[in-house]
């Protein structure tokens, strides 16, 4: 019988296998990491550009931010103006409430009715003053609640005092001045 010895011819296609295994997991791995590569860079520029967009976003953001600062502080000075528009259409509608309170106070006063103090405070009017009568002060308070300029006559306290030797009925009262109802402009 005839041998033939044939392990040098395996291993060599064993050597020769092992070294394209080898060849072919170095090109797998070489290719493996170029894709990683790929990959890592591709996804470093969507988080470059997606930074990117959000800092100008941010810079918007900012000068939005500014802008509606900016529309604040019109809305307060816009507010502010009202107001001083207000407070001045008051004065200028309330100027000659003074005189015409003193004008109405003489036409409404009573013979032998006297004022002392009269004091007032924004709608409330404070007066005191002497009557020869209880009768009179009553008169008073009956021609204030008919007055068109003064109403709600409030008697809070008479009382019998000597005044130069004169015997006198000291009152205090109350009233409120009537306003006229301001026209709003744009009414309708």
């Amino acid at each position: 019988m005839i041998r033939i010895n044939l392990l040098p011819h395996r291993e060599e296609k064993r050597r020769a296998r092992r070294q394209q295994f080898y060849a072919l997991l170095g090109l797998v791995t070489v290719l493996a990491l170029l894709i990683a590569v790929l990959v890592y860079s591709i996804i470093a520029g969507y988080i470059a550009n997606q930074e990117a967009k959000n800092d100008f976003l941010k810079k918007e953001i900012a000068i939005l931010d500014k802008e509606i600062d900016q529309i604040k502080r019109l809305k307060q000075q816009t507010e502010a103006l009202l107001k001083r528009k207000e407070t001045i259409e008051a004065l200028q509608r309330d100027r000659a409430e003074a005189v015409r309170l003193l004008t109405e106070l003489a036409k409404q006063m009573p013979e032998g009715v006297y004022l002392k103090a009269l004091k007032q405070e924004g709608q409330r009017i404070h007066m005191v003053g002497w009557a020869q009568s209880s009768a009179r002060v009553s008169t008073l308070m009956r021609n204030i609640e008919a007055s068109p300029w003064l109403e709600k006559p409030e008697l809070l306290e008479i009382k019998a005092v000597t005044v130069d030797k004169r015997r006198l009925n000291e009152f205090a009262m109350n009233a409120s001045l009537k306003r006229t109802p301001v026209e709003q402009k744009g009414a309708k």
